[in-house]
C-alpha cells in the first residue's frame, strides 16, 4: 500500500480502498478527492488517530474561487473524520508567487495588497470548518509569520544545503518553463524551498504531519516531506487530490462570465447557484460528491437521472453548495429566484426566440455576436460598451469578458438566456 514519494499513482484499486481503515481516506476515496499519496498505509493510521493536516493559500486576489473550493472541502472533510485542519495563509509566499502552472511569472503584489487581500479572505474559510481550540478545530496561520523573519545567510545553510537542484530542476513548474524556453526568475525559483520550509515550520509548531493539495503541488508537497526528514528525522506524509476540470475539459472556476468567486460583494449567491445549476450533465454526480455532504446514496440516486430529471439533480448540486458558502436561506431564495425566472413565465415562449445549431455553438459563438443575433444590440462595438459597463447577462450572470464565447455549458432546458439590464431579454433556443 505504499505510495511512491516520487512517482505518481493512478486512482485506489478495489484492494486498497478495502485496506483503508480511517474514516478520513475512506471518505477521500469514495468521494473522488484521492490521487497520490507518499505512504498510504502509515497515513491511513494516523488519519485514524486524528492527524492534523494543512493547506496552503496564497492572498492573490480579494476573494478565493470555486478552484480553491476543491482545497477548502478537502479540509472540510479532515475535520469530519477527527482531523484537525490548518489552513496557511500565504502572506509570506505571495510576496514570491507559486510558478505552479504558469507560462510567465505572477505580477507581485505589494504589501498593502497581501494585507488586504488576506483581510478580505479570512472569512470564507469560517463557512466550511470550525475554528476553535479543541482537539480538531481548525487553525489559520500565516506564514509570514516566520519566513518575514528568515535570515538569508543562516537560511541558505540549515535549509538550502537539503534542496537538490537537480531534484528541483524535474519538477513541472521548473521543467515546463526550461521547455518552452519560458523564462523563470530566481526568485520563482525559490517557492518550492519556501513551501517545503512551511511544512516543516508547521510540523514544529503545530505537529502537523500532512500537507494536503491538487496533484499539481505533488512536486511541492513530496520536497516537504523529504526536507522535514533530512532536516529533522520527521515522519511526514504527502496526500493530493485530481485536479478538477469540467467533462468538456474547461477549468473548475473559469467561465464565459469570469471567474466564479466565493466573496459575496463578488459574486452574489444567486450568480453562484446559477453557476452549479449551469454543471453539465456528465459532472453532477462528481460534483455532489466533492461540493456538498449529501450522503453517498442520495448522490447514486441522484446521478442516476435521466433525460430533463437530471435538472432536478443540478439544482439540488446548487442548492446544498450555495448552502454551505452562503447559507440556507440564502440558498433557497437563490433557488425560488431562479424558479420564478425560469420556471413561471421569463424563460417562456413569450421571449423572442432566436435559433442557434449545436454545430455552431459548439465551435464557438461569440457573446457579443450572440447579443446582435438576439437583436438586443445592434452591433459588436455596442455588446461590448454594455460588457464593460455590466449591462450584459447570460443566464442571470454579468457577462465580464468581451471576447467570451457561449458553449453547451450554458444551455438550460434546452436555450440560454439573454439579458440587456433588467426588461430585454431573449433566449437563444439551440437545436
Amino acid at each position: 500500500m505504499h505510495c511512491a514519494q516520487r512517482h505518481a499513482i493512478g486512482p485506489p484499486t478495489m484492494t486498497t480502498q478495502a485496506a483503508v481503515q480511517s474514516q478520513f481516506l475512506r471518505d477521500a476515496i469514495a468521494r473522488g478527492q484521492f490521487h497520490q499519496c507518499t505512504d498510504l498505509e502509515g497515513l491511513d493510521k494516523a488519519a485514524a488517530a486524528g492527524v492534523t493536516g494543512y493547506i496552503g493559500f496564497d492572498m492573490t486576489a480579494p476573494s478565493l474561487h470555486v478552484g480553491n473550493l476543491t482545497q477548502i472541502m478537502y479540509l472540510r472533510r479532515l475535520q469530519q473524520a477527527g482531523g484537525k485542519p490548518i489552513v496557511l495563509l500565504g502572506g509570506g509566499t505571495t510576496r514570491v508567487g507559486d510558478p505552479s502552472g504558469k507560462e510567465e511569472m505572477r505580477q507581485l503584489l505589494s504589501e498593502e495588497q497581501i494585507v488586504q487581500n488576506t483581510k478580505s479572505i479570512q472569512g470564507t474559510f469560517e463557512k466550511f470548518l470550525n475554528f476553535g481550540s479543541g482537539k480538531s478545530d481548525a487553525i489559520l496561520v500565516d506564514n509570514s509569520e516566520w519566513l518575514l523573519k528568515l535570515n538569508y545567510l543562516d537560511f541558505l545553510r540549515t535549509v538550502g544545503r537539503h534542496m537538490s537542484v537537480n531534484r528541483m530542476l524535474t519538477m513541472d513548474s521548473v521543467k515546463l518553463r526550461l521547455e518552452r524556453e519560458q523564462p523563470m526568475s530566481f526568485i520563482e525559483f525559490n517557492y518550492m524551498i519556501l513551501q517545503a520550509y512551511d511544512f516543516v515550520e508547521l510540523k514544529k509548531r503545530y505537529n502537523c504531519d500532512l500537507q494536503m493539495g491538487g496533484s499539481d503541488q505533488w512536486g511541492n508537497i513530496v520536497n516537504g516531506v523529504e526536507l522535514g526528514r533530512r532536516m529533522e528525522g520527521y515522519n511526514l506524509f504527502g496526500l493530493t487530490q485530481p485536479l478538477i476540470t469540467t467533462a468538456s475539459g474547461a477549468k473548475m472556476g473559469k467561465t464565459a462570465q469570469g471567474a466564479v468567486w466565493l466573496n459575496a460583494d463578488m459574486l452574489s449567491p444567486y450568480e453562484y447557484w446559477q453557476y452549479w445549476r449551469n454543471t453539465e450533465d456528465a459532472d453532477v454526480g462528481r460534483f455532489l460528491k466533492i461540493f456538498t455532504d449529501l450522503p453517498l446514496a442520495e448522490i447514486a440516486r441522484l446521478e442516476a437521472l435521466q433525460g430533463a430529471e437530471i435538472n432536478d439533480a443540478k439544482k439540488r448540486l446548487a442548492t446544498e453548495a450555495t448552502a454551505l458558502l452562503h447559507g440556507r436561506e440564502e440558498a433557497n431564495k437563490a433557488e425560488e429566484a431562479a424558479r420564478a425566472t425560469f420556471e413561471q413565465g421569463a424563460r417562456s415562449d413569450n421571449l423572442p426566440t432566436f435559433v442557434v445549431s449545436n454545430e455552431e455553438l459548439n465551435a464557438g459563438v461569440r457573446i457579443a455576436a450572440a447579443f446582435v443575433r438576439a437583436e438586443l444590440v445592434a452591433s459588436n462595438g455596442e455588446a461590448k460598451r454594455h460588457i464593460a459597463a455590466g449591462a450584459l447577462r447570460v443566464n442571470d450572470t454579468a457577462v465580464t469578458d468581451d471576447t467570451a464565447t457561449l458553449s453547451s455549458a450554458d444551455v438550460i432546458d434546452g436555450a440560454i438566456k439573454l439579458s440587456l439590464g433588467k426588461k430585454k431579454h431573449a433566449l437563444l433556443r439551440v437545436q
